[in-house]
């Protein structure tokens, strides 16, 4: 995927079949749309035999935290996870624009004039409630209009529903936040992610013989509740690619009277031992599969371990299973 990070950097010759929005999860729905951007693209590029782009528009920051900064906002993705999603689907090209108070005043003619001179738009695939510019005046009524006058069109995707309820970006964060990441997983069609840097904790893991990675996420990352859950590790720049079997917990650990949110991976059956100190600095990323339980306060340290090693028990007999 080719990508810039500002509308006017590129200089598309186009014609160019792209949709915008946040994407934020890049969910099962965001997916059907990107599915049918791509097939647009591809029957244009038959009818027409040429080259047709494919693009998706996001922005930095989320809308949310520039029209809203009083609201705190947690973000499912990263603006660069999403094209990266996005080109895995097969989509050839990716912007992430500056989002700002001045963005959000454009009128929505000027907008798409924009799109038009830089990245050759030529469809337009949005879902039905989309609108854009200045206080949402570009609705698809609004966007068709402009579309004749700029000679491009605009399609509607229906949004997509999965047992009797639509697939939204609030649905995952309202499940997350309970901690119910099987639920996710179906609503995203692959398991929820949080990728951080390893750094050095207060290695009370280790003290005890269940040495964990702490990781430092990115502080915009929305975390499943605080517990325990079954998880798989996969990290970056080393010798083995393999997702590996986790356990890991997210909380202030309450037993140890600790002070701050973080999360702690304990990989099982690690590859080879005397290298877990190799991971320091590296990135790993923690793909959430069950929740085994929430955060507990125990009576000792002795009661904790006891229970984490339960916990990589029922860890074990779940891929067992598998």
């Amino acid at each position: 995927m080719r990508t810039f990070d500002d509308i006017r950097k590129a200089q598309l010759a186009g014609p160019t079949v792209m949709t915008i929005g946040n994407f934020d999860g890049i969910h099962c729905g965001h997916q059907a749309l990107l599915r049918h951007m791509l097939q647009v693209a591809d029957e244009l590029a038959m009818t027409q035999s040429l080259s047709v782009n494919t693009l998706l528009l996001t922005f930095e920051p989320h809308p949310v935290r520039v029209l809203r900064p009083d609201l705190p906002y947690f973000l499912l993705t990263t603006p660069m996870e999403r094209l990266e999603l996005a080109a895995q689907l097969g989509v050839t090209h990716g912007v992430i624009h500056p989002f700002t108070l001045e963005t959000a005043q454009i009128d929505p003619q000027s907008f798409m004039q924009m799109l038009k001179q830089h990245l050759g738009l030529s469809v337009l695939i949005v879902g039905p409630d989309f609108a854009l510019g200045r206080n949402r005046s570009g609705d698809l009524p609004t966007l068709r209009a402009v579309g004749e006058t700029l000679d491009f069109r605009v399609e509607v995707i229906e949004p997509i529903a999965q047992d009797a309820e639509t697939v939204r970006s609030s649905r995952v964060r309202s499940l997350l936040s309970e901690g119910d990441v099987a639920r996710v997983a179906a609503l995203l069609g692959r398991p929820y992610r949080v990728t951080g840097v390893v750094e050095h904790g207060d290695q009370r893991g280790r003290q005890v013989g269940i040495p964990t990675a702490n990781l430092r996420t990115p502080p915009e990352k929305m975390l499943p509740a605080d517990g325990v859950y079954v998880t798989r590790t996969l990290v970056a720049s080393f010798e083995r690619c393999d997702a590996l079997l986790s356990v890991t917990n997210i909380g202030v650990r309450p037993t140890v009277d600790g002070l701050h949110r973080r999360v702690e991976t304990h990989i099982l059956d690690f590859p080879p031992p005397d290298h877990v100190d190799d991971l320091y600095g590296r990135t790993l990323a923690v793909d959430f599969l069950q929740r085994l339980r929430g955060e507990m306060r125990f009576a000792s340290v002795g009661e904790l371990v006891n229970q984490i090693h339960t916990d990589i028990a029922h860890a074990r007999a779940m891929f067992g299973a598998a």
